[in-house]
This record gives C-alpha cells, sequence and structure tokens, in this order.
C-alpha cells in the first residue's frame, strides 16, 4: 500500500536539529519503504533550507545534501510563499528540484497525506 507522508519543517537548517531530524525520517523512510511517497513543505525560517551552496564542516550534517537525497528518491520540496518573501529569498536560485509553493498547495498536501509530520 502506497502511503503518502508530509513533513511540515519550521525551523532554521542549522541552530536546531529539527530539519535535520526531519529530513533523517523521510530518508529513512525512502530506505526502508520504498513506495513510501515523501512530501517536504518548509515554513517560516526552514525556507532557508533550500539556499544552495550551504558549506558546512567535515563531519557535520548538511541539509542541502540531505534534500537532494530526498528529491532523488522522488521526494517532493516545496516552501511557503510568503515565508520565502518575507525572507529576501523569493527571487533567488533555490537548490534543483525545489520550489516556492504557497498554503494551497499545503492544504493540498495535508488533505492528500495519510500522515502529517511537524517539525
Amino acid at each position: 500500500m502506497i502511503m503518502k507522508i508530509l513533513f511540515i519543517i519550521n525551523d532554521a537548517p542549522y541552530g536546531t536539529e529539527k530539519a535535520y531530524n526531519a529530513l533523517r525520517m523521510a530518508m529513512a523512510l525512502q530506505k526502508e519503504h520504498s513506495e513510501t511517497e515523501v512530501y517536504i513543505f518548509l515554513m517560516a525560517d526552514a525556507v532557508t533550507c533550500l539556499l544552495p551552496n550551504q558549506a558546512t564542516p567535515n563531519g557535520y550534517y548538511n541539509i542541502e545534501r540531505m534534500l537532494k537525497a530526498v528529491i532523488a528518491k522522488g521526494g517532493q520540496v516545496k516552501a511557503c510563499g510568503s515565508c520565502s518573501e518575507a525572507r529576501g529569498i523569493k527571487e533567488i536560485t533555490l537548490i534543483e528540484g525545489t520550489e516556492i509553493s504557497n498554503m494551497n498547495q499545503l492544504a493540498r498536501w495535508t488533505v492528500e497525506a495519510d500522515n502529517v509530520l511537524t517539525f
């Protein structure tokens, strides 16, 4: 049975580990249950997860690499447009395979999802 799991992430990519833990869970679902459809919607400071060219120290997690891994396995990643605009990133180049979206998309994904996880 195909399950649709929606992850809503609200925190910045670094500083707390909420985005990291959400993406770890998403990657584990894709690995252990390849039929699962993963949707990630970024809100508030989490929209900055979409900024490309993230440089982190060796041995430290990298949100950009984790998002790319989720996308490579069919996951979809979108960010709140008004949150992105408020942080000045709505008109800049983002990580390939991601896009700015809106609350209508989040509402649609929420209704379609079997489970919604919020980080």
